[in-house]
């Protein structure tokens, strides 16, 4: 899978992409960050305070309890504003 971190939670964990394979026992968007964040001290920094992530799995937003399913990129990000 295709990891793409966006702005500060980019700069927190020091890299813009990486290609992991999560194990398989990771079900859910929430059990994916728990097993990012306890890959570096730089993944736990970005991932530490959930209400301030955006994830999208194929470009598509989905919520912290959905299914993880296997998408071929997930993106992870700082909320967005427009105006």
């Amino acid at each position: 899978m295709d990891f793409l971190y966006f702005a500060w939670v980019r700069e927190r964990i020091g890299i813009a992409e990486e290609q992991l394979a999560p194990p398989p026992e990771i079900t859910t968007v929430a059990g994916l960050l728990d097993w990012l964040a306890a890959r570096s001290p730089g993944h736990a920094a970005a991932l530490a305070d959930r209400s301030a992530i955006r994830v999208a799995l194929d470009q598509a937003f989905v919520p912290l309890g959905a299914p993880l399913g296997r998408p071929a990129e997930i993106a992870i990000f700082p909320p967005v504003t427009g105006g």
